[in-house]
């Protein structure tokens, strides 16, 4: 059996002394999709960012397609893996297909140059985003949706095979937080990818999930299926409330309890 893309074992983080993360184990399967939910401060975002190494100073173990990640160089490990933050006001003075082409970085050696390839590469993948439209636009002139799939197509041109996700639909609009759901499960269903994505909609995560990772205080709450996280009891021990369950099919619907 061949070993998982994503190996996480025993991880711990502390910041400014404060615990993050205690012994977080996980082992996402190529090709899966797992989103990770739980509430405000259960170190979701701490653990995608361990993974992508932009934190770095933690204990325990992390493998991606078997190799430890701490013997993987910047250029290796991001033609493997890429990660996509919250979509924010970041000022970026860059076209969006300026942006775009700065994914293929991992590609890239200090003595070569961008080749027409790499510059075709590119434009497929904001065809698959969605925004070609937007090759000659600022960063700073589109919306935030529009700038999140545009960071979603630079994370594509990486060409790697595992995409991180950091609640990519947060602060949008409903008509871009279904397209960042629509992108996300085309490309694991058509393309393949494995995805590890942080949200905090519940309904949309099992809806598109494979698994779903359950943290509260820096630890693994319950990894299971979507239709055990949905199980009565096991939301309203994670988030410390009430809710109530529309019958769906093929799984019900949450709502937060009604207050009595």
């Amino acid at each position: 059996m061949s070993d998982p893309a994503i190996q996480i074992s025993k991880l711990s983080l502390s910041l400014s002394g404060k615990a993050i993360l205690r012994d977080v184990s996980l082992d996402v399967r190529a090709g899966e999709f797992v989103s990770i939910i739980g509430p405000n401060g259960a170190g979701k975002t701490s653990l995608v960012k361990c993974v992508s190494r932009i934190h770095q100073d933690w204990s325990g173990e992390v493998r991606i397609n078997g190799r430890d990640l701490r013997h993987c160089s910047q250029k290796e490990l991001a033609r493997q893996l890429s990660y996509v933050p919250q979509a924010e006001g970041r000022r970026l003075p860059f076209t969006a297909f300026e942006f775009v082409l700065m994914g293929r970085y991992p590609h890239l050696s200090p003595f070569s140059s961008v080749t027409a390839a790499d510059k075709e590469l590119v434009r497929e993948m904001m065809a698959l985003a969605g925004v070609e439209g937007f090759a000659d636009r600022s960063l700073e002139s589109l919306s935030g949706g529009e700038r999140q799939m545009v960071f979603i197509a630079a994370a594509l041109a990486q060409g790697g095979s595992m995409l991180l996700l950091d609640e990519p639909a947060s602060f949008l609009d409903y008509k871009h937080q279904m397209q960042v759901m629509e992108l996300t499960g085309k490309l694991h269903r058509d393309q393949g990818l494995t995805i590890v994505c942080v949200s905090h909609d519940v309904n949309a995560a099992c809806a598109q999930s494979d698994r779903v990772l359950a943290m509260k205080h820096g630890e693994v709450e319950f990894v299971g299926t979507p239709a055990e996280v949905l199980e009565e009891g096991r939301l309203e021990e994670l988030y410390e409330t009430t809710f109530d369950r529309i019958a769906g099919d093929p799984l019900p619907f949450i709502t937060p309890g009604r207050m009595k």
